[in-house]
């Protein structure tokens, strides 16, 4: 051991020297030097400056630090949250390994804070996020120490809503959430969750807004809402083992579902307070469309200056916030055109009074363009015909018959020359009957519904002939032919709903897939029945049923000073689970108790 001490001084000697007499050597190398292994390891957190749960902090020029294993980096400044919140939000600045929190006002006396960093930090080199944390101290001499959970999901969907603010009052006045900043605040996770620790023991009400500046304070004109019916009263006193207060990998499906909560909270867009028009726009030689701030519009009179008035066609959107507008006159449009509208605008004083407003509705410089190209005789066929789309589902034709969409509204129509006809297996055709409907919510569309029962086996053919429709621009419809022969796939399935206790509402039943983000098939009912729906394929389903108390077929909006909440929307479920799976050929039966399901 001696000798080989007597050496180790020149050990790093060599090394230089070996350096310097084979330097091709390290030149010619192909493959770069390793880095080592990646870093896959988050920050983590050694301490904090005030400690967990210390009280007497100071009020004024109050600073937080939170000192990590390693340097930093700030990925989500919103996610640096603290609870009640001040005016601003908190400003923060790294110093070494550790983040630092200042605050621009004062802190209020004798009150328990909340300061969560969870989504807020990951390492300065790989960007690992930080697992999170929340850190409690109080401005008094105690800590609060009640507790809630909760989940925000949309009120049409009930999808969960991320980063919704939770919002509880004290201040019980209907006013309070228009005002000023709540007494404790929180944001939702990406499974809309949301969970607030040490909070005071007492009656909150309780709130949440899809906050779109950041100000804790509800801005009806802006942003979505949502209230509990009843004031509020937390039950559970806090401590960390407390399952729905640790911090989860938010892409651990089954931990983040396995959490309770004790309330849900709808979210809403309620109707704006004001009404006036807030676009135009010409999208045609003949076209155009108004928006109005709030749905509801009342139109009292338009026309088009120069034109009678029963020249102008208009239909609104179901929910009567936005008009379509189309000239029905072929004589040449001048580049704008004036619409002179009278509706119910909301004036200076907030009330709604009929008023006369012109609007301009100009072609576009690319609208004249393509006017222009067209006026040269350089013309697609399409631009020459009414153009229509006409489809017609195998597994829904006996519920929807044949949809027909044209692009403009009709002038003029002659549905006794449609013909409608079936194939029997020994090719026999028989003419079938037929009645014709325009749908209530689109004058452009409309069904062809068969009179009899559709037969299995069989194939229906639906003709449309040339030249017997024509639209607002003057011309007249191709020739068209559909085909429909219902599924005789034995794998198909039959999903048959009972459904019972239906009472004085309308219910409007939706089947949706497994992401809930399309309607498959849909019936409206207001009596008990059964509710088939054929040809289903194997797979995972939702049932989203609404009740639709004034029959519009719209789930209707809340309002928050009316203390109305939005058309309650339910998801059926078995054993707590949304999803129904459907195996191959099978006849699904399920009885629902609607009011059961509503209470």
């Amino acid at each position: 051991m001696k000798r080989l001490s007597k050496y180790l001084p020149l050990i790093p000697a060599a090394l230089v020297l070996g350096a310097m007499m084979f330097p091709s050597g390290c030149a010619n190398t192909t493959t770069p030097p390793s880095g080592g292994p990646k870093d896959t390891i988050p920050p983590v957190l050694l301490k904090t400056a005030p400690q967990p749960g210390a009280v007497n902090v100071p009020t004024h020029k109050t600073q937080i630090k939170f000192t990590f294993d390693e340097y930093v980096v700030v990925k989500d400044p919103s996610n640096i949250f603290l609870s009640p919140p001040l005016e601003k939000r908190p400003k923060y600045k790294l110093s070494g390994k550790s983040l630092v929190v200042t605050f621009e006002s004062d802190l209020d006396s004798n009150t328990t804070y909340t300061l969560d960093i969870t989504g807020a930090i990951g390492d300065n080199n790989e960007g690992n996020m930080f697992e999170g944390f929340t850190l409690v101290f109080s401005t008094g001499s105690q800590i609060d120490s009640m507790c809630m959970t909760g989940l925000v999901q949309d009120c049409n969907t009930l999808k969960p809503i991320k980063g919704a603010t939770v919002l509880l009052y004290k201040d019980h006045a209907d006013s309070a959430v228009f005002l000023h900043r709540p007494n404790a605040a929180a944001k939702t996770d990406e499974w809309g969750f949301f969970s607030l620790r040490n909070i005071q023991d007492t009656v909150y009400r309780v709130y949440a807004i899809r906050d779109a500046n950041g100000n804790n304070i509800y801005e009806p004109d802006q942003e979505s809402i949502a209230f509990l019916d009843q004031p509020y009263h937390p039950s559970t006193v806090f401590n960390d083992s407390i399952y729905e207060f640790k911090k989860f990998n938010m892409k651990d499906t089954a931990l983040c579902l396995a959490r309770k909560t004790d309330v849900e909270l709808n979210v809403f867009r309620e109707k704006p307070s004001k009404q006036f028009i807030v676009k135009k726009e010409r999208v045609g030689l003949r076209t155009a469309f108004l928006t109005f701030m709030a749905p509801g519009a009342k139109v009292n009179s338009m026309k088009i200056k120069g034109l009678p008035a029963e020249k102008l066609i208009s239909q609104f959107n179901p929910q009567e916030d936005s008009l379509e507008l189309w000239v029905n006159d072929q004589r040449k449009m001048p580049d704008t055109l004036q619409l002179l509208i009278n509706y119910d605008k909301t004036d200076t004083l907030g009330n709604l009074v009929p008023t006369d407003e012109t609007v301009k509705l100009a072609l576009s410089k690319e609208m004249r363009a393509e006017i222009q190209k067209s006026s040269q005789r350089n013309l697609k066929h399409e631009d020459t015909i009414a153009v229509f789309k006409s489809e017609a589902d195998p597994t829904t034709v006996e519920q929807y018959g044949f949809r027909l969409e044209f692009k403009y509204p009709l002038i003029q129509e002659a549905w006794d020359s449609l013909s409608f006809w079936s194939v029997n297996p020994r090719q026999q055709e028989k003419k079938e009957k037929f009645k014709v409907t325009r749908d209530p919510e689109n004058l452009r569309v409309y069904t062809v519904m068969p009179t009899d029962k559709l037969m299995q086996g069989f194939d229906y053919h639906l003709k449309v002939p040339y030249r017997k429709f024509r639209d607002v621009n003057g011309f007249y419809n191709d020739s068209t032919e559909l085909k429909v022969t219902l599924p005789n796939d034995e794998k198909l399935s039959t999903i048959s709903l009972e459904m019972s206790k239906v009472k004085k509402n309308r219910y409007i039943i939706d089947l949706l897939g497994e992401k809930r983000d399309k309607v498959i098939r849909s019936f409206i009912i207001d009596t008990d029945q059964t509710v088939v729906f054929p040809y289903v394929k194997a797979g995972k389903y939702c049932l989203r049923i609404t009740e639709d108390r004034n029959g519009n077929g719209l789930v209707d909006t809340g309002n928050v000073l009316e203390h109305r909440q939005p058309e309650k929307v339910m998801f059926f479920k078995i054993k707590d689970q949304f999803l129904i799976d459907i195996p191959e050929r099978t006849e699904y039966v399920q009885k629902i108790d609607l009011e059961e399901l509503f209470r």
